[in-house]
Formats: structure tokens, sequence, C-alpha cells
């Protein structure tokens, strides 16, 4: 018998091309008969406006496995914001699952008995770009979410790497001004 897998948490930060596309994943990750199951089942059943939970497909109707279920930490208020987030990054979540699954991140047998919950920040200004690039959209949200699994189950930082560099990371906003510089 494997080892459980009841709660693991990741986080992958991913800047690349314009601004306004970068990708910020917060994962959980857990055995859908445990906590992040029931977790998965109420967010399904509860949802909010604007904040319309979805599960990660490659197409339509091709929902992957594990079962990923999107969550917006923006509030969505317009069509082209949805059109983006529940098109191209909705599709580039669905293929980083996959690619955590091929990785061997996630073990290819327990691809049915565990369960996501991805948080996802799409930049509330990302509307507003004309010649949006959706390929490179695609690929930077794609990447950040096999980052976020590889960290999610590697239990990534550990808490040795935590206490050794507490001192020499400053958060990035930490010390930012009113006026949006350090």
């Amino acid at each position: 018998m494997s080892e459980r897998i009841l709660f693991r948490s990741g986080e992958a930060l991913v800047v690349a091309g314009q601004a306004v596309t970068a990708a910020e994943p917060e994962v959980i990750i857990g055995e859908l008969d445990g906590p992040v199951g029931t977790a998965l089942a109420t967010l399904t059943g509860d949802q909010v406006k604007g904040h319309t939970r979805v599960f990660a497909i490659l197409n339509t109707d091709i929902q992957v496995r594990p079962l990923t279920l999107m969550v917006s930490k923006v509030t969505v208020k317009d069509e082209r914001y949805t059109n983006i987030l529940m098109g191209t990054v909705q599709a580039a979540i669905a293929n980083g699952v996959l690619d955590a699954v091929r990785a061997g991140y996630i073990p290819r047998e327990r691809a049915n008995e565990l369960g996501i919950i991805v948080s996802v920040w799409l930049h509330p200004q990302i509307t507003s770009v004309k010649d949006l690039d959706h390929a490179a959209l695609f690929d930077i949200h794609r990447e950040a979410m096999l980052k976020a699994i590889r960290k999610a189950m590697s239990n990534q930082p550990d808490i040795d790497w935590l206490l050794e560099n507490q001192d020499k990371i400053v958060h990035k906003y930490h010390q930012m001004g009113l006026d949006g510089k350090i």
C-alpha cells in the first residue's frame, strides 16, 4: 500500500512576457476520501457570484485526472476576463496537471484517487491588453501549475531550508511604498 496523501500544499510564481501574464497558482492536493475531497465537493456545490469554480479541462468535455477544481482569486466581472480564465488559463492548468503526472510528481496509479484545488490568480488588467499573447499566457500558467504541484508533492520548501534562509528573504511587496515602487 502506498503512502497516504491527505493534504499537500504548494505555490509558484512564474513571470515572463507581458507583465499581466504572470501566474501564481496555489494548490492543495489530497485523496478524494479525505479533507481535500470534502473541500472539492463543498466548493463545487457552493458557487459564489464572481468566483465560479470550474474543473480544469483540456476541452469542453475532457476533464483531467486528478480531478482539479479552479477557484479564481480575483472577482470575475467581465466577459473577456471570463473567456481568458476559462479558456487559455483553464487549458494551461489542465495541461500542467497532466505534465505533473507524466513527470512522476503525481503517481499515475493514484490519478483517480487524488484531487487538486487550485487558486488561480489572473491579473485584473489582462482584459485591457490589446494584443494579448495567448500562447505565452498558456505556457506561463502551465509551467506555474507544474511547479506548484512539484513543490506540493515534495513538501518544498522544507523547514530546514526555510529556517536557514528566513532572514535572507524579503517579501517582494513588504517594502513597497504607496507609489508602487520599492
